[in-house]
């Protein structure tokens, strides 16, 4: 089952100085996702699996494959992929669960 959370859309400019910037391209929109996911979850990430267009309010949504349980071995570890929705500014709108599977197992 797919845990979701929402986070209130808010402004803040005291990390990033007095102007806002958008987000540009891919790969920033995926930096900021890593990192805000990891400031809530405090999980570390292990890479982002897609990134795309979210159309409805010229954001991004991002896979972010999350390390939630370290074993020893490394192939018994549990790993997530969570869904994180940015807006066009980088600030963290959601985030939710889709997917939780050990690092041995194959794509089925």
């Amino acid at each position: 089952m797919a845990e979701q959370h929402t986070k209130p859309a808010r402004r803040s400019t005291a990390s990033k100085g007095s102007r806002k910037e958008s987000v540009r391209g891919a790969r920033a929109a995926a930096e900021h996702a890593c990192e805000s996911l990891t400031d809530l979850i405090g999980h570390c990430t292990e890479g982002v699996s897609a990134v795309r267009r979210a159309e409805e309010h010229s954001g991004w949504r991002i896979d972010v494959d999350v390390l939630e349980v370290p074993r020893i071995p490394d192939t018994t570890s549990l790993l997530a992929t969570y869904e994180v929705e940015l807006d066009g500014d980088g600030e963290l709108l959601e985030y939710r669960r889709v997917r939780r599977y050990r690092r041995g197992a194959a794509d089925t």
